[in-house]
């Protein structure tokens, strides 16, 4: 296992954060963890990045013990933190490579790690001139330089408009393929589109720990779908397999399918064959909605 969190407690005074919470996470696992605003998630975090190291329970990383060799553990471990912080009047190249003395690399080249996020054609532009899908890779660009091992992301698609989200979920599932991924968020739709496992805490406690496969089996499929430009209902009713389709608002729908195929290539080529450009294109995982409602709703 990469990651094995065992009866982890932290209380503020009388307050009670986190209580016993264990799971064990792999490589190649991108995790999303769920919750609404005080359930743990910013407290777990920050344990697992060493802010706090007032805490009880066991954590270790890759048979490394959290409170003895934090170190070595934070060389191994990339951190997005929601807000991130960066140095608007400096160039990218020039952060990068700020952030790289900070982690006593040498003999860096910045190349892979430029071209990984897709900052080929901004890494000599000053960062307040970057769009906020641009500045969000700069961010995992500098949480990736010492490639490491473990990465946590803290709503990294806060702000970022259609495009700039696909971007993102591709780029943090494809990095999701050789390293363990950590993706706090509380928007629903961005664990069923990047995630594989989903893992939801409720004050201090986590009340669910489940593959998205798991969840999706023997429920109705549903497209979520955004075009650029009007459908008519009647046009997507007609591709296979529909059942029903909603126009739930303004150029978004939702299209009921009936058995378990996915109907995503057809949506794809039905966009591409009308003219239209897809902004968004998702199942509906409606087991993790209601799940999440049910468990976090007291």
């Amino acid at each position: 296992m990469s990651l094995v969190i065992a009866d982890v407690a932290k209380n503020y005074g009388s307050i009670q954060a986190l209580s016993g919470i264990s799971m064990e996470l792999k490589k190649g696992e991108v995790v999303g963890l769920l919750g609404p605003n005080g359930a743990g998630k910013s407290t777990l975090m920050k344990i697992l990045t060493g802010y706090y190291t007032n805490w009880e329970g066991q954590i270790h990383f890759f048979n490394q013990d959290l409170r003895t060799q934090l170190r070595n553990i934070q060389k191994k471990t990339g951190y997005l933190p929601e807000n991130n912080p960066l140095y608007p009047e400096i160039y990218v190249v020039e952060y990068l490579n700020y952030c790289a003395d900070l982690y006593q690399i040498s003999n860096l080249s910045l190349v892979d790690i430029i071209r990984k996020t897709g900052l080929e054609n901004h890494a000599h532009t000053r960062i307040n001139t970057l769009s906020k899908g641009y500045k969000q890779r700069v961010g995992l660009a500098a949480a990736l330089l010492h490639d490491p091992e473990v990465v946590i992301l803290d709503e990294p698609t806060t702000g970022l408009d259609p495009n700039q989200l696909i971007e993102i979920r591709k780029l943090i599932r494809e990095l999701g393929k050789d390293k363990t991924i950590i993706l706090s968020t509380h928007i629903l739709q961005e664990v069923d589109a990047i995630c594989d496992r989903v893992i939801i805490i409720n004050k201090g406690e986590i009340v669910l720990d489940d593959s998205l496969e798991s969840l999706r089996k023997n429920q109705q499929q549903i497209i979520k779908v955004s075009f650029d430009y009007r459908v008519e209902t009647e046009a997507l009713a007609r591709l296979t397999q529909v059942e029903k389709v909603n126009n739930t608002h303004d150029f978004n729908y939702e299209i009921f399918i009936k058995g378990t195929e996915d109907q995503r290539p057809a949506v794809f080529d039905f966009a591409h064959d009308n003219g239209l450009k897809i902004l968004s294109l998702q199942l509906k995982n409606e087991s993790l909605e209601t799940l999440f409602n049910e468990l976090t709703s007291n």
